[in-house]
């Protein structure tokens, strides 16, 4: 008899058994919903995901991961722009590469050349930057839609590439300090973000911002290294730039009655206080919560062999998992911002777990995102990072041991933890 899990996850997956029909209207601009095919966060890329994971257990037939595949395709593959691992271009290879690996390989060869020349024309634009002394976007070496992402890809699809190498050579680079203004008593670090809170282009330094997440911040850069080094994939500097990252971050760790936590984001006067606004721990997203900062402290630990840093993540980790406060802030059952974010985080960091017992979370984890993903009142896209389908994906990988998707989010390397 399938457990609850199993069968939860497979109710979701039928709910997404046929791809909605074609956009037939006329709106072609860049917010128009007909892009979001292209999106593992809410479209088909995503679903495809899921179905490839499901069909590759026996679960499910190959025409319906070709279904979705074409679906996600159906629209002009975007390859500049917005383009990065959870859209356009990165976002269907990585969706391929999951959904149907032995299947397609012309259409395969094409996304991953489309990846390798967005790749280089971004790595172009970052050594410019570098190159003048001027802080970097989010978008030039985050995971969502950075190089963090694309090595997140390469990582999965081709891990002893040279392209794979020139991301992490450049994320080495993104470790030295800025140039300092001379309002600053304190140095700003590489990943220093130049768009001000609220997303608009900052006048000066002064009013940009640094972000802890994974999602969008050094977070992920300091994951993807740490699973490469771990992966024997290494370029010089990467060990100095691991520990550049993981303690930056640390010092930034707080101490609250319920443990440690971090703040989502720096501001320059921040920085330069070392007072953070932020008065408490917020949601434990996967995002931008503790699960995320401490999973790639972890990670972090590991890689370099550091057993003290090791395991501060994990009683860091621990201790927020163990909050009800914490617990409480979490309303979304999806994989960015909720519950199966979490239970996948902790899922993996459990399997390499040595200080703090993270695996006695994951039944009553599992047990909440159960409730919420059936009885919860908020509708739910389809997508694999904000929808069902990371939801089904979540719960299909705990139920069979069989990971790997969850590269995307860079709480996993290469192939699943658990055997």
């Amino acid at each position: 008899m399938p457990s609850r899990a199993a069968a939860v996850s497979r109710q979701l997956a039928e709910t997404l058994d046929t791809p909605p029909p074609a956009d037939s209207g006329g709106d072609r601009g860049p917010t128009s919903p007909r892009w979001h095919a292209q999106s593992l966060s809410k479209g088909a890329a995503g679903v495809a995901v899921l179905h490839g994971l499901r069909a590759q257990a026996g679960l499910t037939s190959a025409d319906r991961v070709h279904d979705w595949l074409v679906a996600a395709s159906r629209e002009p593959v975007a390859a500049a722009g917005g383009a990065g691992l959870w859209y356009g271009a990165p976002a269907l290879a990585f969706s391929l590469s999951h959904a149907a690996p032995e299947r397609y390989p012309r259409h395969q060869t094409r996304l991953h050349r489309a990846v390798e020349q967005l790749l280089a024309s971004r790595l172009e634009g970052a050594r410019a930057r570098l190159h003048s002394g001027l802080p970097p976007s989010s978008s030039e070496f985050d995971l969502v839609r950075g190089a963090t992402g694309v090595g997140a890809y390469l990582l999965h699809r081709a891990p002893q590439s040279p392209e794979l190498r020139a991301v992490l050579r450049y994320l080495v680079r993104l470790t030295a300090p800025l140039p300092a203004p001379e309002s600053a008593e304190v140095a700003l670090p590489g990943w220093w973000i130049r768009e001000s809170l609220s997303g608009h282009r900052a006048n000066g330094v002064e009013d940009g911002h640094a972000d802890l997440g994974m999602a969008h911040g050094v977070t992920g850069p300091l994951a993807l290294l740490s699973h490469t080094m771990r992966a024997g994939v290494t370029v010089h500097g990467q060990a100095e730039a691991i520990d550049t990252i993981a303690a930056w971050l640390e010092r930034w760790r707080r101490t609250g009655p319920a443990g440690p936590w971090w703040p989502e984001h720096l501001t320059f006067g921040e920085l330069q206080t070392d007072v953070v606004d932020q008065a408490g721990p917020r949601r434990p997203s996967w995002c931008y919560g503790t699960p995320g900062i401490a999973r790639a402290l972890q990670l972090a630990g590991l890689a370099l062999g550091d057993r003290v840093r090791q395991e501060q993540a994990e009683t860091a980790f621990h201790r927020c998992l163990s909050d009800p406060a914490q617990r409480a802030q979490l309303v979304d059952p999806a994989v960015c911002h909720g519950w199966a974010g979490v239970l996948a985080t902790t899922w993996h960091a459990a399997a390499d777990a040595r200080f703090a017992p993270l695996a006695d979370h994951l039944p009553r984890l599992q047990d909440t995102l159960l409730h919420e993903a059936t009885h919860g009142a908020a509708p739910l896209g389809p997508g694999l990072i904000e929808g069902r389908a990371g939801i089904a994906a979540t719960l299909h990988c705990l139920t069979t041991g069989a990971g790997g998707w969850e590269t995307c989010l860079l709480i996993a390397g290469e192939g699943p933890s658990h055997a």
